[in-house]
């Protein structure tokens, strides 16, 4: 199976599934995520506020996220990866057989757990992707993400 180019993300229902203590705690994480991984994403909201954007993160307000989900699979299912992280069956029901699909409490885990990768001496070591990343690096993806640097 392709790695997602794009993640769709249910705002509330992640919000409500973890332990964030506000929405831009959530925001800050996601926008870490899809830069790390080399994808975009866009986390839609129920209900009203600023439609924003942190590196490649976009954070959209609708009067009704399931339906903008719905479409935003539709429209881009066809020429992207794309995976709906929702725990709303409903949602992941009408996306299409062709978007991949992750409830929010699966990707809350993997997105908390280490990854395991063998060392050329064959040994398992244990760590996050961000454990990876030289300062430097950190530092250009935090400003990719906050949307102020090119990531150059």
């Amino acid at each position: 199976m392709a790695e997602p180019t794009l993640y769709l993300f249910d705002g509330h229902n992640l919000l409500y599934t973890g332990s964030f203590a506000e929405p831009r705690e959530l925001v800050d994480q996601l926008a870490s995520f899809v830069a790390l991984s080399g994808a975009r994403g866009i986390v839609v909201f129920d209900g009203s506020g600023d439609d924003q954007t942190y590196g490649p993160l976009e954070v959209v307000y609708a009067p009704n996220a399931d339906t903008v989900l719905e479409r935003l699979a539709a429209e881009n299912r066809d020429t992207e990866t794309v995976c709906l992280i929702s725990s709303d069956s409903a949602v992941r029901g009408t996306s299409g057989q062709e978007v991949q699909k992750r409830s929010s409490r699966t990707f809350l885990g993997d997105l908390d757990r280490p990854q395991h990768e063998t060392s050329r001496h064959g040994e398992a070591s244990r760590y996050r992707v961000s454990d990876r990343v030289d300062d430097e690096t950190r530092k250009r993806l935090e400003e990719m993400r906050r949307g102020q640097g090119s990531g150059q």
